[in-house]
């Protein structure tokens, strides 16, 4: 009996024994399932993050580019009216060129008529001296305000 007895404790320590183990595992896998369980609402929680982040980015990159596509536009017009410019103005470069041309003739004409109004001074003073006859002085004086007319008109004409 003692044999009896002594396996009977055996089988009731043994049972005992897997039973303990038993809760303890399942102890141990519950805790598993849940660290397990909130590592993957975590990971989902940063890929959810990480996803809102890259489409912000997505909107963010299509406005810049809508924003640039009208720059683009803008340049782009701006460049055809720079050469439409330049190309008017190759027409104004002769005409320039006539003016002047025009310009130094005329500077040149001051400079003759110059010249004519000395010479024309020179006379009347000659004139007057030889000449005591008030009509030889008159038509002297007729032709220096002639000279003086010619020199007034050109003056005022280049401009």
């Amino acid at each position: 009996m003692s044999e009896r007895v002594g396996s009977r404790i055996d089988s009731t320590i043994t049972a005992y024994l897997y039973n303990e183990i038993e809760k303890q595992a399942d102890e141990l896998a519950e805790s598993l399932n849940d660290l397990f369980s909130s590592v993957s609402t975590m990971i989902k929680s940063e890929l959810q993050g990480t996803t809102n982040h890259m489409e912000l980015l997505e909107k963010m990159n299509l406005r810049v580019a809508e924003e640039y596509k009208g720059f683009g536009d803008v340049a782009s017009g701006l460049s055809v009216f720079v050469e439409q410019l330049k190309s008017k103005s190759g027409g104004f470069d002769e005409y320039v060129k006539q003016i002047d041309a025009i310009d130094q003739q005329v500077t040149e004409f001051e400079a003759v008529v110059s010249v004519l109004d000395k010479h024309v001074t020179m006379l009347e003073s000659k004139l007057s001296t030889v000449c005591v006859s008030q009509s030889v002085v008159f038509l002297v004086s007729v032709v220096r305000a002639c000279f003086v007319s010619i020199k007034f008109v050109f003056c005022f004409s280049k401009y």
